[in-house]
Order: structure tokens, then sequence, then C-alpha cells
């Protein structure tokens, strides 16, 4: 009976061991700990329990300055690895050489990134930039964003080099979407988020991704309406929905949305945004050329979507003179006059269309019946 009462006891405990494991003061704990490792932009050091204190003073300047020395001697691995230890804590500790004031831990970073670029690891360096954005707020913008969208565009555009030399790097579009999209949100002023949002839309269409491509140029459009990238993004959206345009027979939503499109673009770049103060000339000259072509291809699109816009409304009108007796409930008071509402719609949108001529005729077939 004793024996009985201990295995009763036991069995008890083992069954209630798996409810303290995933009690909620565990998974509170659980999410704390997930939370703590999400909020700090350093991963800190440590196997055991993670340093993310800030580095000493004295030991960061003995690191920076070894590493630049090995640099400078052409030991550029020794001084990566120097470098790089800047990656894992802050240091905000400033030194003063020849009147210039240099930020040791983000001037590291950036230098590491450098040699991360050279041998062909611009994902690696790319990841150090990104963090010089995020957490070195003072340090020199312009400088990190323009090696940021460099290094974003050559992981996007050029093949990857191999790693060692040997092995295959492969690129991931949904990556390159990912970085595009952080440089959008890092950047401050109109600079560098257009850029990045126009590559990021160009990447999408390139992956079959028609609806990030349509937010990135909503938000660029949206966001910097006075860039001169919103005269080609106008373009690029007006071409999306066209392309999703099925004919007359069908729902006419990106119909409308394309033509839309158009209308705005012809009217509000009837003449080409100027030269920016961050655009080379050559590439001016390039983008005016280019704008007349769009400006010919939105004129014949808008003609386009017009008329298949006015198809649809003779679609829609023969539709109701045919069957429109069978559910409209005052059919015969309304007589045919939905049907002639649906005719002169297309004759208005389109009139020198072979829709509006169809609309025409049935107009005047339907008129003559009446008298």
């Amino acid at each position: 009976m004793k024996q009985l009462n201990i295995l009763i006891c036991i069995s008890l405990i083992l069954s209630f061991s798996p409810l303290w494991s995933v009690s909620p003061g565990d998974n509170r704990n659980n999410r704390n700990s997930l939370s703590d490792d999400k909020v700090h932009l350093f991963p800190g050091t440590g196997f055991f329990k993670k340093n993310r204190d800030p580095l000493d003073n004295a030991q960061a300047q003995e690191w920076f300055l070894d590493a630049e020395a090995a640099d400078s001697s052409g030991d550029f691995g020794n001084a990566l690895s120097l470098y790089e230890k800047f990656s894992k804590r802050r240091s905000d500790f400033r030194i003063v050489r020849n009147n210039e004031e240099i930020q040791i831990g983000p001037e590291s970073l950036y230098r590491a990134s450098n040699l991360r670029e050279k041998r062909g690891d611009w994902q690696k360096a790319f990841e150090h930039l990104r963090l010089i954005a995020e957490a070195y707020t003072d340090y020199d913008f312009e400088r990190v964003a323009e090696s940021l969208m460099r290094i974003a565009e050559r992981l996007a555009k050029e093949k990857l080099p191999r790693k060692w030399g040997v092995l295959p790097r492969f690129r991931s579009g949904s990556q390159d979407r990912l970085r595009l999209n952080q440089i959008a949100g890092l950047a401050r002023g109109p600079r560098f988020a257009p850029r990045a949002l126009m590559a990021l839309s160009e990447i999408a269409l390139k992956d079959n991704k028609e609806e990030e491509a349509v937010d990135a140029l909503e938000r660029l459009t949206n966001l910097y309406p006075d860039n001169y990238l919103c005269e080609e993004a106008y373009f690029i959206l007006a071409k999306i929905f066209e392309d999703r345009v099925a004919g007359p027979s069908y729902d006419q939503g990106a119909t409308l949305k394309a033509l839309n499109f158009y209308e705005d673009y012809l009217i509000l770049f009837a003449e080409s945004p100027p030269q920016s103060k961050h655009e080379e000339l050559e590439d001016y000259k390039v983008r005016l050329a280019d704008a007349k072509e769009r400006v010919l291809l939105a004129e014949e699109s808008r003609k386009k979507m017009r008329e298949t816009l006015a198809a649809s409304k003779v679609v829609v009108g023969e539709y109701i003179e045919k069957y429109g007796k069978y559910y409209l409930v005052n059919w015969k008071e309304l007589g045919d006059r939905p049907a002639l509402q649906f005719y002169n719609e297309a004759i208005t949108i389109a009139p020198e269309s072979k829709a509006a001529r169809e609309a025409e005729s049935k107009v005047a077939k339907l008129r003559s019946g009446d008298e």
C-alpha cells in the first residue's frame, strides 16, 4: 500500500511538471528575454552572459589605433578583426588628431564596411553601415547613406563575388527589397529615400512582386512629391495597372486606375522636372530624353484606356438592352433609358473610337424605334 501511494505521488508530480515549465510567469520571462535581445542594436559579447556595456575608452582607443596601423601596413585581415570588435558593443569615445575629431565607434565600422566590400562580402558591409545609421545618429549620414545605396544597388544588380574566390553567393530578391526598404526608412531628407524607393520598385517588379512595387512607388509620390523621380514613378504606376486590364468584358477597376494615372502624369509632367542638385548633368540629359518617350507612350496608352472603357460601356449597354427586363424593377417605365445612358457614356469617354461609332449606331436605332 505504501509503495502504491509513492507511485501515485510520483505520477502526480510528473503530470504537473509540464505545467510548471509553461506557466504564465515563465512565458513572460521568455518574452522579456526575447524583447531584450530585440531592443539592443549591439549583440554584446560573452557566452554565458551577454555584456552590452559600452566599450572601455582606453580599450577602444587601443583597438582603433592598432587596427589603423594594421590597415596602413597592409595587414587587412588583422585590421578587419579589430575594426569589427566595434560591431559588438557601442563606443562613444572620440579622439582629436591634427585638429580633426574622430568618432572611434562609427569610424571603425565604416572602415570595416569598406574592407568587407573590397573582399566581396557586400551583405556584411551593408550591415555595418546600417548599424552606424541606427546607432550613431550624429555621424556623417550623407557619407553612410551614399555607401548604403551603392552597396544595396550592387547587391541587387551585379553578380555577387564568390566567397573566398571559390564558393558562389546567391542573391535574394526578398533581402534586396528589405535592404532598400531599410534605406528608405533610415534616410533623413529627400536625397536617398526616393532613390531607394525607386530601386525597390524596380527589383520588386523584376521579382514579380507588383504590390510591393506599387507600395514603394506610392510612398515615393506621396512622401516626396517634389522629387524628380516622381515623373517616372507616375508612369510606372500607370503601366502596372494597364498591364492588369483584361478587356472590355471584364471589371474596369484597373482600366480606371491606369487612365487616372496617365491623365495625372500628362498634367503634372507636361514639362520634365528640372535638374536636381544631386543629379549629374549626363544623367539629367538621359532622363529628359527618356521623359519625352514616356510622354508619347502615355498619350497612346491614355487613348487606349479610354477606348477600352468606352467599349466596356457598350458591352454593358447591350446587356441591359437585351436582358434588363429580367432584373430591372421598373423596366417598363425606364424603357431604353438605362441602355442609352451607357451608350452615351461610351461616346463621351472616347468620341473618336470604334466603340463610340458603335454606340452612336445603337443610340440611333433605339431612338428610331421609339418614334
